[in-house]
């Protein structure tokens, strides 16, 4: 499992995992993410039941297990929160931060001792210690409730699966062009024009240095909104 430093200050630091060379062929490779405060952190998206066992060793070379209070899920998928039956038996006392709409969906993948904080269709935070990271509306994009999560210190936003892209492990961490690669994806996956757009709104508020999908690759700079105008010139929802 490879791990990428995307951000680091006295205050706390972003690791990115994923480049899984060792996941079995039919299932898509996926972005983690490490948010680490002083003598917290939180882990975001952890990823399906196949990852737990990879993503455990690779954090333990970084933050000792009772750091990690906890773990966000920006929707119901499979391939964002499937391990969270295995986390309820290494974190009993952390907390989950994901849709309240889900909690009766995400409960199926084994829930007997983490909490279950459900978040408010209008978003909310995690905090840190004294760092607050913003849960972002991001409703139908691709889930009905959905959320992202942005650091206005570390000028990072989690985007789950908008900007994302089904790619070998052996890709690039950034993006170097776009466009083809990530089209179908966001045709497909993606059903509402009217969603996008409220959220493309939201997004331009934000000062964003780095956009990290759930999926593919990150961008970084220019790239995030060479990804915005592309992103609001697409038509979704298509499924020809």
């Amino acid at each position: 499992m490879k791990a990428t430093p995307l951000y680091q200050a006295a205050s706390h630091s972003w690791l990115m995992f994923g480049r899984d060379e060792g996941k079995p062929e039919k299932i898509i490779d996926t972005n983690q993410y490490l948010v680490k405060g002083k003598g917290q952190a939180v882990l975001l998206d952890p990823g399906g039941t196949e990852l737990f066992s990879p993503m455990l060793a690779a954090i333990l070379q970084h933050i000792d297990l009772q750091e990690l209070t906890t773990l966000f899920a920006s929707h119901q998928d499979p391939d964002i929160i499937s391990s969270l039956g295995l986390w309820d038996k290494a974190l009993p006392g952390a907390t989950l931060h994901a849709p309240w709409l889900w909690e009766g969906f995400i409960r199926h993948f084994g829930m007997s001792n983490i909490k279950y904080q459900g978040i408010k269709d209008e978003g909310g935070e995690i905090r840190l210690n004294d760092i607050s990271l913003k849960l972002v509306p991001a409703h139908y994009l691709h889930s009905s409730g959905n959320f992202h999560v942005y650091d206005p210190q570390a000028k990072i936003l989690m985007s789950g699966d908008v900007g994302a892209a089904l790619e070998k492990a052996g890709a690039p961490i950034f993006v170097e062009d776009f466009g083809k690669h990530m089209e179908y994806f966001h045709r497909r996956w993606m059903p509402s024009n009217r969603a996008k757009a409220n959220w493309i709104a939201r997004v331009k508020e934000l000062n964003i240095e780095i956009m990290a999908p759930q999926h593919g690759r990150l961008f970084k700079g220019e790239a995030v909104a060479e990804f915005l105008e592309w992103f609001a010139k697409l038509d979704v929802g298509i499924a020809t």
